[in-house]
């Protein structure tokens, strides 16, 4: 093998190596937004309606933690869209139509919470 062989072979194995790297750090990027929007709707269904009642928590206080973490969900999911077509990710395309029906739900959750607190 010459020299050249041998740079371009190496140059070869540094590329796969970067995209690697990038690829899964896009995908930790995924997992992430997908947990957040996951703990959202916990709260929303299952911790604000079962358990405040039990500890006396004010019940106007769900729809103000609810529209705090669906803001948040919301910019965690275009921050992995953002993230996945950037790093050219091969699953670019199915995950984006994930985070947008993620995003359609949390924008629907939002404004109930927002109509929640106007009336």
């Amino acid at each position: 093998m010459t020299n050249i062989d041998q740079s371009a072979a190496l140059r070869d194995v540094s590329d796969d190596l970067a995209e690697a790297t990038a690829g899964s750090e896009v995908e930790e990027g995924f997992s992430k937004s997908i947990v957040v929007s996951a703990v959202r709707c916990l709260l929303t269904y299952i911790v604000f309606p079962f358990v405040t009642p039990f500890i006396s928590v004010a019940a106007d206080v769900g729809p103000w933690i609810g529209i705090s973490l669906g803001t948040f969900a919301i910019f965690a999911n275009l921050f992995s869209i953002r993230r996945f077509w950037k790093a050219q990710h091969k699953w670019r395309k199915p995950v984006t139509v994930v985070h947008v029906g993620i995003i359609v739900l949390l924008v629907i959750l939002v404004i109930n919470d927002l109509r929640e607190l106007i009336s």
